[in-house]
């Protein structure tokens, strides 16, 4: 029962410092008010956190959520690029709508300089394990090419994907980032379609 509270401890201050940052922004946001929003004490907080900027590394952990989220929505039965479209598609709406563009950047600028763990890339994230069953459901349908492993086909799409949101970082977010991949991302994928000989 103890895990099972710290769990909810540990997601009440990720879920109240995520709200705040996106309403009030990442640098007007203290300790002291994700403590309050989140109900929890400075103990707890620092019980989980060593601080401010070690929340950003809890984006990760909001979008494998939202990936557990669209599991359950996705029809088995659809297309394999299809169905990565929808995963793209819904995952950028959702930074486009609560995700401020400053923390995206710290986000990958911190990977970038980081000497430790980058859980982006950590293998064992939700992300990662559903998209290696899709798209080994795929090459099993003879949807997608057989000639990659699946392992080299989920690598390609993650690095397409930190690449848009890269770009968008970039550019200050000039574009919606899921209108603009709902244009490129269809034509990256077909490169992973089987072609019928």
């Amino acid at each position: 029962m103890a895990r099972k509270n710290g769990r909810n401890t540990k997601g009440r201050i990720v879920s109240a410092a995520w709200k705040l940052f996106y309403d009030q922004g990442y640098e007007n946001t203290t300790v002291e008010d994700i403590i309050a929003a989140s109900g929890t004490s400075k103990g707890s907080f620092y019980h989980y956190f060593e601080g401010k900027d070690a929340l950003l590394e809890t984006l990760s952990l909001i979008f494998d959520e939202k990936y557990e989220e669209l599991e359950e929505q996705m029809d088995p039965d659809t297309d394999t690029v299809e169905t990565l479209l929808f995963l793209n598609r819904e995952l950028f709406t959702m930074i486009d709508n609560s995700v401020p563009l400053e923390l995206l950047a710290r986000l990958l600028s911190s990977q970038l300089v980081t000497r430790g763990e980058k859980h982006l890339l950590d293998r064992n994230r939700t992300y990662f394990r559903l998209l290696l069953r899709i798209v080994r459901r795929g090459q099993e349908r003879g949807e997608l090419r057989s000639d990659l492993s699946a392992n080299e086909i989920v690598k390609g799409y993650a690095m397409f994907e930190r690449a848009l949101m890269y770009d968008w970082c970039l550019v200050g977010g000039e574009y919606a980032l899921s209108r603009y991949s709902a244009l490129m991302m269809p034509t990256f994928l077909e490169g992973y379609r089987c072609r019928e000989k």
